[in-house]
């Protein structure tokens, strides 16, 4: 079987689930199970849940995790919808790898590459919003929004303005076309391409990525709170500030026991907001060793938090 991605932080997520004992792990960013086999081999006494929300990853899935067949459930769906609603208790690990899967990155007919022919970047192939509508149809107000909030794009209002300039002439229809219109305004430098950031925006706002982030660690909060993940492992790997931003901000939240005001001459709450701890205070992120294997691994972080038990 052809393996398509190279799962980032391998040994250490699973280092990070060293203490599960039992239960259900679920991984809610299945993609092509390089995580989720890694983990069901390491723990041969957990069972597994798989939840993702691209049809073509789930079915590769399905058939490398088959020798786990009876360990292993797959849903499809986005995790902060689906997490809401499983049925299967204790889930005593949590993971989720927000990164965009190689197999994604690199078909061409999944318009995500600079090189695409199409302009999709949709993760569910059935959504509605694709690249094509963010990119011809946004207005330049709302363009300029997403590439200076989601892609961090220091030049955002000449990006914007490029883009509404061709798309007057014509449709914007590859991932390649609209790659060659950002490098007219973003100089070529280094090894990274002038249209990534832009591209990761762009990709952001399609896949409403940062908003299922909030989506899922508001769901881990209410099932904490109605007592669901008592000793629960998560473990949340993030590819850009946005995200970690998102993560390391909510995880900073649990782990405060005061929630009193910074000006307060005394505590008044009575310092038991405490939801568990952050295994440990800085992100990991890879060794030189991984680096050297996988070059997509240089901006992935890992954070992982412990629930009260």
């Amino acid at each position: 079987m052809n393996i398509p991605h190279i799962p980032v932080l391998l040994d250490e997520v699973l280092d990070g689930f060293s203490k599960i004992r039992e239960g259900y792990f679920v991984d809610c960013t299945l993609g092509y199970a390089g995580h989720s086999e890694a983990i069901l081999k390491r723990y041969p006494h957990i069972k597994h849940i798989g939840i993702d929300r691209d049809d073509e990853a789930l079915v590769f899935s399905k058939e490398r995790l088959n020798p786990f067949s009876d360990r292993i459930r797959l849903y499809k769906g986005t995790f902060a919808t689906t997490l809401p609603i499983l049925e299967e208790s204790p889930i005593t690990g949590l993971l989720a790898d927000f990164g965009v899967s190689s197999l994604q990155l690199d078909k061409m007919d999944r318009g995500f590459s600079f090189e695409s022919e199409s302009l999709d970047m949709r993760m569910d192939s059935s959504a509605k919003l694709s690249a094509y509508e963010v990119v011809n149809n946004y207005t330049q107000d709302k363009l300029e929004y997403i590439l200076n909030h989601y892609g961090e794009v220091r030049s955002y209002r000449k990006v914007a303005l490029a883009i509404v300039q061709a798309r007057s002439q014509k449709p914007i229809e590859s991932g390649k076309e609209l790659a060659d219109i950002i490098s007219t305004v973003i100089p070529r430098g280094g090894k990274i391409h002038p249209a990534t950031l832009s591209f990761q925006g762009i990709r952001i706002e399609v896949n409403n990525e940062l908003g299922e982030i909030e989506g899922l660690l508001d769901v881990l909060e209410e099932k904490y709170r109605a007592g669901e993940l008592n000793g629960t492992i998560v473990s949340l790997i993030t590819f850009h500030s946005l995200e970690d931003r998102l993560v390391k901000n909510r995880y900073k939240k649990w782990a405060t026991a005061c929630i009193c005001d910074r000006d307060a001459m005394r505590c008044t709450c009575g310092k038991n907001h405490q939801l568990g701890k952050m295994l440990v205070r800085k992100p990991i992120t890879a060794t030189k060793q991984e680096l050297k294997i996988n070059a997509r691994s240089r901006s992935a972080k890992l954070r992982t938090f412990i629930f009260k038990g």
